[in-house]
């Protein structure tokens, strides 16, 4: 009986619109990824990374639409009843994905006002990483440890995010503490010429050596360098190995915290 139904539905010719359904698909798909690349490649070059992802990802989904449409047509499916479900289905939806409509504004938002783009390194709560994609839901980062990291748009529109790679150069704030014993003007002779010396530390704005308080153990300094945002990590590092090698070398001392302890005595 099943196999007698399975006959009658399958005739010649809904095999042969199968068929031809699938020969529309092996064809539509490739065209529709070349366009949305092509597209992608574009949009990016005429604007950003982040707009040209986010156009492929558009036109993909238009496209994806009117393939599966004219797929189902050509099997001789009829719209209506199929529209009709979609549509008392996407009411329920709607309803139960508050959250998620929420998010896309929220990415429209993002969208407009374009506080980061796709390749900034940006700072929300304790998470800080590469921004990998925005999408209509959320944003994805990939962190200096190489965890990926997916934020909703709706967090990012009501939090503090920092962009750390927004303007073409960085300030590196160094805090340098040395002896009380120590020449004051010798330091800052000496951290400078650190500075002037490191050829990717920026001499406009010039490096400053500004005095920070009087601590504990030591008198400490604010040292200021800027360089460029690519380079920012790599004099950061540099920088504190040449004020300990030169330190060193000049004999400035270093202090470390020390407590005295006093023990009361009977007598």
């Amino acid at each position: 009986m099943e196999l007698g139904a399975l006959e009658a539905y399958f005739t010649p010719e809904f095999i042969q619109r199968l068929i031809k359904g699938f020969i529309f698909l092996a064809i539509a798909l490739p065209v529709l990824y070349m366009v949305r690349r092509a597209v992608r490649n574009w949009v990016t070059k005429q604007h950003s990374a982040h707009y040209g992802m986010l156009a492929s990802k558009i036109l993909g989904y238009v496209l994806m639409v009117i393939v599966l449409v004219v797929f189902l047509t050509e099997l001789g499916f009829s719209l209506g009843p199929l529209l009709g479900a979609a549509g008392v289905f996407g009411v329920a939806i709607g309803f139960a994905a508050q959250t998620s409509v929420s998010n896309i504004i929220s990415g429209f938002f993002l969208i407009a006002e374009k506080p980061f783009v796709v390749g900034d390194v940006i700072q929300v709560g304790g998470t800080t990483g590469v921004v990998l994609s925005i999408d209509t839901l959320s944003a994805k980062l990939r962190t200096f440890d190489n965890r990926f990291v997916r934020i909703p748009n709706e967090i990012l529109i009501k939090s503090e995010v920092t962009t750390l790679t927004r303007f073409p150069i960085r300030r590196i704030d160094l805090s340098v503490g040395v002896a009380y014993k120590e020449d004051l003007a010798k330091v800052k002779q000496v951290l400078l010429g650190i500075a002037n010396d490191h050829p990717l530390a920026l001499q406009e704005p010039a490096p400053q050596v500004n005095f920070q308080s009087f601590g504990p153990s030591s008198v400490d300094f604010m040292f200021l360098v800027w360089t460029t945002k690519e380079h920012f990590i790599q004099v950061k590092n540099e920088l504190n190995e040449s004020i300990k090698r030169r330190f060193d070398e000049e004999g400035i001392e270093i202090p470390f915290p020390q407590q005295t302890v006093h023990i009361a005595s009977d007598d």
